[in-house]
């Protein structure tokens, strides 16, 4: 028997001191329910299947806090089928196996289906996996499983094939505060019978060092409340100081949406492009611990690498794009220093903001000319009628001519001439350099 064998009024009743915050505060419906509107909005496909009780077997991909098992919970308290669920950390083939065979006897005997839940679906082998797929093929179990792992990559394709794959969103810092604040008020379940005073400065805290986590939050706040003074007389304050000890955290001076926000990414940038690898490391680490989020300074260093860099070191875009496909592979905090790494190589990198130039020149011809008509030699002319119309005539196929370049041009008539691309004495724009040239000699030799 789990918890998910009794109705959660049942649950409810057996609500003990030791219960986590995080575990009493899970919703018993979908009106209670937070964030994945997308998913269990009015009208949306999981809200209209829960309701009817007209369930498929599924898969619930999404991060950590973000509503899986809270979703399955809704889903046993909802359906009219028998409900078992168990982990896949603790369960064998055996397990499996003889739940398998009792399903098929209560379909038989009783017409009664079968809701297996799985949590964390993902650490199940092949062969176990394998269990599943005869009985949710002929209809015995309806499967639903919860990952935090690409199910492409950690299921099964057989049985993924069999299963409709549902993407959780990490909740926002704003349904954080929103989960938070009914903890606080809730007298049943929450905190809501105790007089806690917590300014919402401390609530934004939590929910930004929770990062879309709400178990996450949940234990935050339980722990900075068991960890206050005055709950003898139920009056408990908890402060941001009270939150940095429990987290570890200090809550440094950031607004990931206010001036300070734009003032430190401002710094970093800066100091990558005045080549000072320790201010780079600094404020990139000063953004990390205050809570904003590296998919954000991961995309401003892989614009860096075009703009401020560019082909004066090629390996520096090959680098970013390698350090936010590293950071998404470990994830925090391991994966800081792939960020770290790419902050001081930005900074040492040799500087050129020509491709930068380049593109802002040729927006600008295209402002004033609009849309030139491509030259009638170098269109494509894969029918009679554009041949006829002149297409492609005139083209010199470049292999043709001595250096593979020939003298023609490749511009509209208007912009004849127009040197977009300039690249500067530095890095490996040099060798660039040093090859238009030759490109330009080769060009006019065979002119001649």
């Amino acid at each position: 028997m789990t918890l998910f064998d009794d109705s959660m009024q049942e649950y409810a009743k057996k609500i003990k001191p030791g219960i986590p915050l995080a575990d009493r505060m899970r919703p018993s419906d979908l009106e209670g329910f937070v964030g994945q509107e997308h998913l269990v909005g009015k009208g949306r496909v999981l809200h209209r299947l829960i309701e009817s009780d007209r369930l498929h077997s599924m898969i619930f991909w999404g991060p950590p806090g973000s509503g899986k098992t809270t979703l399955a919970r809704i889903i046993a308290n909802r359906t009219q089928s028998r409900f078992i669920s168990f982990s896949a950390v603790t369960s064998g083939i055996k397990q499996i196996r003889d739940i398998m065979e009792i399903a098929e006897h209560e379909l038989k005997t009783r017409g009664t289906r079968t809701i297996l839940f799985i949590d964390e679906i993902h650490r199940f082998n092949k062969a176990q996996q394998d269990a599943f797929l005869p009985y949710v093929e002929n209809g015995t179990i309806i499967l639903i499983g919860a990952t935090t792992e690409n199910p492409s990559f950690e299921v099964n394709s057989a049985l993924l094939s069999r299963t409709k794959t549902y993407i959780l969103e990490k909740l926002s810092a704003g349904e954080i505060k929103f989960l938070l604040k009914r903890a606080l008020s809730d007298k049943k379940n929450g905190l809501g019978k105790y007089d806690i005073k917590i300014d919402d400065k401390t609530v934004d805290f939590i929910a930004d060092v929770s990062d879309g986590d709400s178990r996450i939050a949940y234990n935050i706040l339980e722990l900075s409340f068991d960890s206050s003074p005055g709950r003898e007389d139920r009056t408990v304050v908890i402060d941001r100081k009270t939150v940095e000890n429990v987290t570890q955290k200090k809550a440094l001076l950031y607004d990931r949406h206010g001036e300070e926000h734009f003032n430190l990414i401002s710094a970093l940038h800066k100091s990558m492009r005045g080549s000072d690898p320790d201010a780079a490391a600094y404020w990139t680490v000063r953004m990390l611990e205050s809570g904003e989020d590296p998919g954000y300074i991961l995309r401003r260093m892989i614009r860096f690498a075009s703009e401020d860099i560019g082909l004066a070191d090629p390996e520096a875009l090959k680098l970013a794009v390698a350090a936010r496909d590293s950071f998404e592979f470990i994830g925090p905090p391991e994966g800081y220093l792939a960020i770290i790494e790419l902050a001081v190589y930005l900074s040492l990198s040799p500087k050129s903001n020509s491709l930068y130039m380049t593109y802002k020149k040729i927006m600008s011809d295209i402002s004033r000319f609009q849309s030139l008509p491509v030259p009638l030699h170098i269109r494509n002319a894969p029918t009679p009628l554009t041949r006829e119309a002149g297409y492609g005539k005139g083209y010199k196929y470049d292999h043709d001519f001595s250096g593979g370049v020939a003298d023609q041009s490749y511009l509209p008539r208007e912009l004849l001439g127009r040197k977009y691309y300039l690249p500067e004495d530095r890095g490996f724009e040099k060798k660039i350099k040093d090859r238009l040239n030759m490109i330009e000699q080769i060009r006019k030799r065979n002119k001649q």
